[in-house]
């Protein structure tokens, strides 16, 4: 729960600084679009920083990691939140994005120490941990706006810098070591400190591999994955455009509900309640998925082909582009407010299944170099995440709310097929692959 609420506070904070831009503008006398760096800069940070908090969370476990990256995030956003121009503003934005970085990476390593592999996908702690980042983003909005309707827009990173502290008070507090080869290693010290005997070593003190060895090879693999596997490649460009979307509505649900239907920025923060409810309704299908996937297992002798993983996929992928030309062709200011909010519920739903379906995809598929596939498929969705939210202005304004939103659902239109390949013919392309298990 700690872990989760942790990885809750830092996607929270990503999507929060969307509805701070109208006030940071108007104190620091910038333009709009300068502020919606505060995203951009925040949201790269989230995909730069797994390269070097993974091999560092295998050496010195995943403790030291949580707590030095929530000590260092506390204090950075003070940075952000008492910054006196926007310059200051934006680079502590970025280390915090950096810092808090840690929670979508190393906390998947916790869930696997804490869970035996039967367990990991089990209702409850798919709940707790899954659900937590996705919902993040959504949350940020709606806490935003009540905050920056009613205050100073520094309160939201006020309010951010309370909920940070609480949590890292809850990581020294509540949450004990997990990883196990360092659990072995200070008991192999404590053991050679109390007998005397200097036979007493762990394996990870015999390991040969260096921590720059580590981040080099960290920072690498995931490139060299994506340039030789065009399977990965589209998976972690598919998986892009979806969070860029979502990222892009931070911008986009504004024009769509403060110009057309005349809500005020409380109101519209609670619009995102859509696809807040859909992504509560993707995880209440997980039971379903587990007796799917419990199926496909016993069909092939109790291992489970990773293609089976991407028929949630398949379902989420065709939600998304319904959803969005719903949303797109109700925009409209005669439409009541209440149809396009019902119309991105579906969306929420598609964004709960592709992503849980290709991130479980991955790991099995690539198993082998299963954190580089993850901090692949991160660095690009974060990337894509940083960008679209630049041009969802100029293009909102350009071609209007029903023609940009139609857009990105016919881009949407064209990545439906990928799952539905992808599950006949993965098998064949994992094979073929150097990376892959086969």
């Amino acid at each position: 729960m700690v872990i989760a609420t942790s990885a809750l506070c830092v996607t929270c904070a990503s999507s929060a600084a969307s509805f701070t831009e109208a006030g940071m503008a108007a104190e620091f006398h910038v333009p709009r679009e300068v502020t919606i760096l505060s995203i951009t800069l925040f949201v790269a940070g989230l995909g730069i920083g797994p390269l070097l908090t993974g091999p560092l969370s295998e050496v010195y476990g995943r403790n030291i990691i949580y707590r030095a990256s929530y000590i260092l995030l506390c204090a950075f956003t003070f940075g952000v939140a008492f910054a006196p121009d926007i310059a200051v503003h934006l680079v502590f934005r970025f280390l915090t994005g950096l810092c808090g970085s840690s929670f979508l990476s190393v906390s998947g390593g916790s869930v696997s120490d804490m869970f035996e592999n039967r367990h990991v996908a089990n209702f409850l702690s798919k709940a707790v941990y899954t659900l937590s980042p996705f919902i993040g983003p959504v949350a940020g909005p709606l806490i935003a706006g009540f905050i920056n309707q009613n205050t100073n827009w520094r309160w939201t990173y006020r309010v951010l810098i309370i909920w940070s502290f609480t949590q890292t008070i809850a990581l020294f507090t509540l949450v004990p070591e997990t990883y196990v080869p360092v659990l072995r290693k200070k008991k192999a010290a404590m053991l050679r400190k109390s007998t005397g005997d200097q036979n007493y070593w762990a394996p990870v003190d015999r390991s040969n591999l260096s921590l720059g060895k580590a981040i080099l090879i960290s920072c690498y693999r995931p490139f060299e994955l994506v340039i030789f596997e065009r399977m990965a490649l589209l998976l972690n460009i598919w998986t892009s455009l979806i969070l860029g979307i979502l990222y892009l509505a931070f911008q986009a649900f504004p024009v769509i509900f403060e110009q057309h239907h005349g809500f005020n920025t409380q109101e519209t923060g609670l619009t995102f309640l859509g696809i807040g409810l859909g992504m509560v309704i993707g995880l209440a299908t997980q039971p379903y998925w587990n007796n799917f996937i419990a199926k496909e297992s016993k069909k092939n002798g109790g291992i489970c082909p990773p293609e089976a993983r991407l028929f949630a996929g398949e379902v989420g992928g065709v939600l998304i582009p319904i959803s969005l030309y719903w949303l797109a062709f109700t925009t409209y200011p005669s439409v009541p407010w209440i149809v396009p909010i019902i119309a991105s519920i579906p969306f929420g739903t598609g964004i709960f299944l592709v992503f849980t379906s290709v991130f479980t995809y991955l790991v099995t598929a690539y198993r082998p170099i299963a954190a580089s596939a993850m901090a692949s498929n991160s660095a690009m969705r974060s990337s894509f995440a940083a960008v679209f939210p630049l041009f969802a202005g100029y293009m909102y304004a350009r071609l209007g709310t029903v023609g940009a939103t139609a857009l990105l659902a016919g881009l949407m239109t064209l990545t439906v097929p990928l799952p539905f390949i992808f599950r006949r013919i993965g098998a064949r392309l994992r094979a073929n692959s150097r990376f892959a298990a086969h």
